[in-house]
């Protein structure tokens, strides 16, 4: 018998209509400016994980630039923090399927025991029970590239060092994709916000892990661990849209900040 993990934020951060979901979506997409076709299909990127009203934009930024490998991603590594469970190290799930509205995605089992036998990867289903910082991925995941399979993660209190030992062991140049998930910094004004996403942005371009801290972003173990093996892989990074909630749906006296970044 199969396990799915249901939807826990449908209705709350997205729609939890198929139609209004798919059309929501699809209109971020629309509307993002892509540039010009690359001829390197990313490795990885940094997406936000706000309610889409606030941060739907700018995740569609950096999604928008898969469109055109839709064919060549056919498999997924998401990682993102853990807002309500507290625990060390990274949480894998028994879940055989991620379910949205727009239905469910298969889990790569294989891969997923592959690296529950890491010291710092444990399976943890209540991590995910829960947890938005994955979940408001998936439709665009499931939007952009069709059929993919999954490799879920929450990430706890970590090094970076050994969530890029995880990112190793996982990595299949052929058809994979890393997505880590992050917000930057929360609830300062917005002159304030746009001073220190400005700095993170730098630091992440830079390759610079030891530069984002606590307060910088809630995703910094996933994001500082992209960077240390962006580091160990020559990959570069590059900012593609770098707003707060001020710009989007929000007051400007405490806002949120969201980047979107592409690794190449």
């Amino acid at each position: 018998m199969s396990i799915t993990r249901q939807a826990a934020v449908a209705g709350m951060f997205y729609p939890s209509n198929v139609e209004e979901l798919h059309n929501v979506v699809s209109s971020f997409l629309q509307a993002a400016e892509t540039g010009e076709p690359t001829t390197t299909r990313p490795v990885a990127i940094i997406a936000p994980h706000a309610g889409y009203i606030y941060s739907g934009s700018i995740a569609a930024s950096v999604y928008a630039r898969l469109i055109q490998y839709r064919n060549d991603i056919n498999r997924v590594i998401l990682l993102g923090p853990s807002h309500r469970v507290p625990f060390t190290g990274l949480a894998a799930s028994s879940a055989d399927y991620f379910s949205t509205p727009l239905g469910k995605i298969p889990l790569d089992k294989k891969s997923v025991e592959q690296v529950s036998r890491l010291p710092q990867v444990k399976v943890l289903d209540e991590a995910h029970a829960l947890e938005h910082s994955l979940e408001v991925h998936l439709p665009f995941l499931q939007e952009v590239l069709g059929e993919f399979t999954l490799i879920p993660l929450v990430v706890g209190e970590s090094r970076s060092k050994d969530v890029a030992a995880v990112l190793d062991v996982l990595w299949e140049d052929s058809g994979t994709l890393i997505v880590v998930s992050s917000d930057l910094s929360h609830y300062h004004n917005y002159a304030t916000a746009k001073q220190l996403d400005s700095a993170t942005s730098r630091n992440i371009e830079n390759l610079n892990s030891q530069g984002i801290h606590y307060d910088d972003a809630c995703g910094r173990n996933p994001v500082n661990g992209l960077i240390d093996f962006a580091k160990s892989h020559n990959l570069s990074a590059q900012t593609i849209d770098l707003r707060n909630s001020g710009d989007t749906a929000g007051t400007k006296d405490k806002v949120v900040g969201y980047g979107a970044y592409v690794f190449e």
